[in-house]
């Protein structure tokens, strides 16, 4: 038996926002598995604080030469992978991901044949190394295929989800779209309950204390495949109970977190995205529910940066020129003078 707060410790270390970090942005990713990135600049942000002093130039380095590529493997929604991981990953979720999008996609008129379409006039246009994102909508209306209301972005998601396109190089404020197989070359071959076992491993070894319901709505596998993953992996891992629900964690993570106790009390800001906080279904043990909803203020899937803690978020913050130390931290209901005083130390770490 143990207490939420301290499953939510637990959870500082796993992910490594305290605690020993990673040589490389790269070996980061590797660890999450996966790691929200619809918000690039914050996503960037997400890996570097737990990465080495070098983090920033690690992670633009990992996505500049393909070791760590930004697609849809997980929800509808942009990540960050290990380049070798995204092929394994989309086979288990992009069907189901796309079946989810049919009577959208008939709305726009995107069929088998609009997507052969899209698709051949995408491989010849990425075949010099890549396009930004307009530049590849360009292309296509430049050979007669609408992209207005959305049509472009569905596309281009469909081809990311059959492993034909993905978000590689920085460019700018974003990334160049790559051809999946000229910019991936050495991806791992794993398939049906392998795939399953190694997926449901790093989740649970990296976001663990977690649950079989977070692995689930993180995934969006199946729970029949959620289970197997599980069971898969089940030796590796071990079991506790907070009020009577089954918590699923990598063995040395207690330990881990009594090793590094003292820094993960500490407090730290994290960007509106990051895993710590859309990482589970339940964030119960990391935000008081009364506060979860000014996680998303407009409730529109948009997430407020946090003020971590003692392992729970305890406000919101921004940038802001005019504040001291260019950070504007709003509690939930106060800061004590210790926080007060981390919030300008800790949104300089940031980098």
């Amino acid at each position: 038996m143990t207490t939420l707060r301290e499953l939510a410790l637990m959870r500082v270390v796993a992910q490594r926002i305290a605690g020993p970090g990673f040589a490389s942005a790269a070996d980061t990713v590797r660890w999450l598995t996966a790691a929200q990135a619809q918000d690039f600049p914050g996503a960037l942000t997400s890996i570097v604080l737990r990465s080495g002093a070098g983090g920033r130039a690690s992670m633009l380095d990992a996505l500049n030469t393909g070791e760590v590529v930004r697609s849809w493997p997980m929800r509808g929604t942009l990540h960050f992978v290990a380049a070798e991981d995204l092929s394994w990953m989309l086979a288990l979720t992009g069907p189901r991901t796309l079946s989810s999008a049919r009577a959208r996609h008939r709305a726009l008129d995107i069929d088998d044949a609009a997507i052969d379409n899209a698709r051949n006039i995408a491989r010849e246009a990425l075949a010099g190394g890549g396009l930004s994102r307009a530049e590849l909508m360009q292309a296509w209306e430049e050979a007669g295929i609408a992209t207005a209301d959305q049509r472009g972005q569905h596309l281009l998601w469909t081809l990311a989800l059959t492993r034909q396109v993905c978000l590689g190089p920085v460019e700018g404020k974003g990334q160049r779209v790559v051809s999946f197989d000229d910019w991936i070359r050495n991806s791992r071959e794993l398939d049906g309950e392998d795939a399953l076992g190694e997926w449901a491993l790093r989740y649970f070894r990296s976001h663990g204390p977690a649950t079989l319901d977070d692995f689930v709505w993180w995934t969006k596998l199946t729970v029949r495949q959620a289970r197997t993953g599980l069971a898969r992996a089940a030796e590796h891992l071990e079991r506790i109970q907070v009020d009577g629900v089954d918590y699923f964690l990598a063995p040395e993570t207690p330990e881990l977190l009594a090793a590094h106790r003292r820094q993960a009390r500490g407090v730290f800001l994290l960007p509106g995205f990051d895993e710590f906080i859309l990482g589970y279904r339940d964030r119960g043990a990391a935000v008081d529910r009364e506060f979860q909803p000014r996680l998303q203020p407009g409730n529109n899937g948009m997430f407020s940066p946090t003020v971590v803690e003692n392992g729970r978020v305890v406000g919101t913050w921004k940038r802001s020129r005019a504040a001291a130390g260019g950070v504007d931290a709003t509690p939930f209901a106060a800061f004590d003078a210790r926080t007060e005083k981390a919030i300008p130390r800790a949104y300089s770490a940031l980098g």
